[in-house]
């Protein structure tokens, strides 16, 4: 029997033709959604469904257009995150709202409407922390902890208002599978107590695994419900975008050790920038020709770090430390870098991979003038506009890129959306050399299984593709060789053949490499 099948099963939320229209774009178009006592109820859909403007207007963020929320039966008006909260709804954000410099219990004080004695609440925290397995140092500086446990305080921080409903936004992007076990764990505690959870993931088969009922969103309007655990994760994915979803194909890798190295990194360290950042230790890898070679790790153990230094945004002492298409690269920046032949595409797409007030194609010209300057540059310097947008426009094609204008800010573009143009916009280069940081962080099945497409037909054509990501199950779909980075350090990439999830989890947690599997370099 499911939680929502007991005694205690009466509706505690109902919203009904709630609808957000920002200019002439309906965001969301007159949504039904009913959540029960005690059940956990996902709300699915591809990027710019609708899903995060429907979550902001229940936690108070944004005002309705038209339609009405009930809670326990009477209609409300939820002005503000705080007048959420005193209903009894709580939320958990995908990206953590946390200072670094202060304690996990200083965090939770600041989200807390009255003043209680900073002692008293690191006692209530961790007495709810470990009630819940959820182990917490109230007094612990959330700059020294990892991501898994930042995320902790976000869920104790809101178990504290006592909420009989929790949003969780893509909750375990940044887990490893044994964290993402322990967070299922406390899911199922906090359904048998009675309490309501509305679950955002596109990680599919962890909703079949978790939730009782599912609405699903489709251009801003309610498509369908559903009991996942009747679905396949191909059905679901069916529901979200409307026809099927294409299977990613890896063919087998060629050349293997005889293949031409790259992309070369020789004994890279890097002392840690800020007092929060990681320093990196005697880093060492070859990604050869044909190859994607993919590096997992809980995020905060040094990946962003590692980027910017084989990116080219911070340059190293001796220029042999970073090596493209045989050539010593590192004391040359980003563009020296790009003209050998490499792309880059960073984890954070706006506001570093775009700038949000510019147009798509201002942000084309921005990151390949220095690549493309014959193309898109004519006598004198004058911009040969027509070029720039017609490379834009080739690859807002390419990559199915949703938009509400021809040449729109990248800041109009949902999150999925952006991040299909700023691969499709590297992609479009044919580099010999691609390095990309969280390729489908929050996009959708559909999208997701392109972008995936895409980077192993640039491995296939014979580049070498280099890919950080914290999802597991895109690594394993894609790569040919698993490298895993844990404070810092990198492991032996290991061939995908011997690799499971039980070994990178166990590296990931900070396992010695030898206690997960004897590896094989690929070189």
């Amino acid at each position: 029997m499911s939680a929502t099948d007991g005694p205690g099963a009466g509706i505690l939320l109902e919203v009904r033709g709630l609808t957000k229209i920002f200019g002439s774009l309906k965001a969301c178009d007159h949504v039904d959604l009913t959540v029960r006592a005690g059940e956990i109820h996902s709300l699915l859909g591809e990027n710019g469904a609708g899903k995060s403007t429907l979550v902001k207007m229940l936690f108070g963020s944004l005002e309705p257009s038209e339609g009405e929320i009930r809670w326990n039966g009477a209609p409300v008006r939820i002005a503000s995150p705080s007048a959420a909260r005193k209903l009894g709804i709580g939320m958990v954000f995908q990206h953590f709202s946390l200072f670094d410099a202060l304690t996990a219990a200083e965090n939770i004080a600041l989200s807390l409407d009255d003043e209680t004695p900073i002692a008293t609440i690191a006692a209530k925290a961790q007495a709810l922390s470990h009630s819940y397995g959820l182990p917490l140092d109230p007094y612990a500086l959330v700059g020294d902890l990892s991501v898994g446990e930042r995320q902790r305080i976000e869920i104790i921080r809101c178990l504290l208002q006592t909420p009989r409903l929790i949003i969780l936004d893509e909750p375990t992007s940044v887990l490893t599978p044994q964290e993402a076990d322990k967070l299922f764990e406390t899911l199922d505690r906090l359904r048998s107590e009675g309490k309501s959870i509305l679950y955002i993931s596109h990680r599919l088969e962890e909703v079949k695994r978790m939730c009782d009922s599912a609405t699903v969103l489709r251009h801003g309007k309610v498509v369908g419900h559903c009991d996942p655990r009747q679905e396949t994760a191909a059905s679901l994915a069916r529901l979200m975008v409307g026809n099927e979803v294409q299977s990613v194909v890896r063919d087998p890798v060629e050349g293997g050790a005889a293949a031409e190295p790259l992309l070369e990194v020789r004994s890279l360290s890097r002392r840690p920038a800020t007092p929060f950042s990681i320093p990196l230790r005697n880093i060492d890898l070859t990604v050869r020709a044909g190859q994607i070679v993919g590096i997992a790790g809980v995020a905060g153990n040094g990946q962003g770090e590692f980027f910017e230094a084989v990116s080219g945004e911070v340059t190293q002492p001796e220029a042999a430390t970073v090596r493209i298409r045989g050539n010593d690269a590192g004391r040359l920046n980003i563009s020296g870098r790009r003209l050998l032949g490499a792309a880059f595409v960073p984890e954070e797409r706006l506001g570093h991979g775009a700038a949000p007030r510019m147009r798509l194609s201002e942000n084309l010209l921005l990151s390949r003038y220095a690549t493309d300057a014959k193309a898109f540059v004519g006598g004198l310097g004058i911009v040969r506009t027509g070029a720039v947008d017609a490379a834009a426009q080739r690859i807002i094609a390419e990559m199915d890129v949703r938009k509400s204008a021809r040449d729109p800010e990248a800041a109009a573009l949902s999150g999925g959306n952006l991040q299909k143009f700023i691969i499709g916009r590297e992609l479009d280069r044919k580099p010999s050399v691609l390095v990309v940081n969280q390729p489908t962080w929050g996009v959708d099945a559909g999208a997701a299984a392109r972008i995936r497409q895409a980077l192993i037909a640039l491995a296939r054509s014979g580049s070498a593709v280099l890919i950080i990501s914290q999802d597991l199950d895109e690594l394993f779909e894609v790569s040919d060789f698993i490298a895993v980075m844990h404070d810092g350090a990198l492991s032996a990439p290991m061939p995908i053949a011997h690799a499971t999830f039980e070994k990178i989890g166990l590296l990931m947690g900070g396992a010695e490499p030898g206690h997960a599997a004897p590896e094989t370099e690929p070189a």
